[in-house]
């Protein structure tokens, strides 16, 4: 068991961590269970299926005593990715979100919109860097270093696979989020109708 706080591998016994951390820095970085009331909706898009078909790729931040309270997952391969998550993620979880027969209504309804349109995350202005990557921490944890520690284990295990280029996607309005990410070489990338939404990319190989 982890004694000092500090980087290791995800668990498959860090999953309901895992959910919390999504859980509560989803509503722009801040908790957002005002939001969503079924606390699964959010991890079930942005969180679970990364550690259940890239688990190779999820590493966490342990408080010391064997519990995650901040993440990094992602996938090595987008294209892959939204052909993985439609074939083997989402028979797992559309009985609980089936997808909407109507115009959303509310939040859920506009994330249950997003869990039955993977093929929204490919875009072919992103080709030349086609992993992406989430990363979330507790309010506690931030500014502490471990965000930069995560992103460094990221890049460097997509840098092992071969992998060039990295990216995100984040809320424009999320401005801590943005200096963050711009501390660690990320830069901006225009695609068509963005929305409220911004992509950043960058290389895999650079140091931080």
């Amino acid at each position: 068991m982890t004694l000092l706080p500090g980087l290791r591998a995800y668990r498959s016994d860090d999953r309901a961590a895992l959910a919390d951390i999504c859980v509560r820095t989803a509503d722009n970085g801040g908790d957002s269970r005002h939001l969503y009331p079924d606390l699964d909706l959010m991890p079930s898009i942005f969180a679970e299926p990364y550690a259940y078909l890239e688990p190779d790729l999820a590493f966490v931040i342990d408080d010391g005593t064997g519990r995650a309270v901040g993440y990094i997952l992602g996938t090595a391969d987008t294209p892959r990715f939204v052909t993985e998550f439609r074939k083997r993620w989402l028979p797992l979880v559309e009985d609980r979100y089936p997808r909407p027969e109507a115009p959303p209504r509310s939040p859920s309804d506009e994330m249950i919109g997003l869990l039955h349109n993977p093929e929204r995350m490919v875009l072919p202005e992103l080709i030349d860097h086609p992993a992406h990557l989430h990363i979330d921490m507790l309010p506690d944890w931030q500014r502490k270093g471990y965000g930069r520690e995560l992103m460094r284990a990221f890049l460097a295990a997509l840098d092992a696979k071969g992998v060039d280029g990295v990216h995100l996607c984040m809320l424009t309005s999320n401005t801590p989020a943005r200096a963050f990410y711009d501390r660690l070489g990320f830069t901006g990338i225009d695609v068509p109708d963005p929305g409220p939404v911004s992509y950043l990319v960058r290389s895999t190989a650079a140091d931080l």
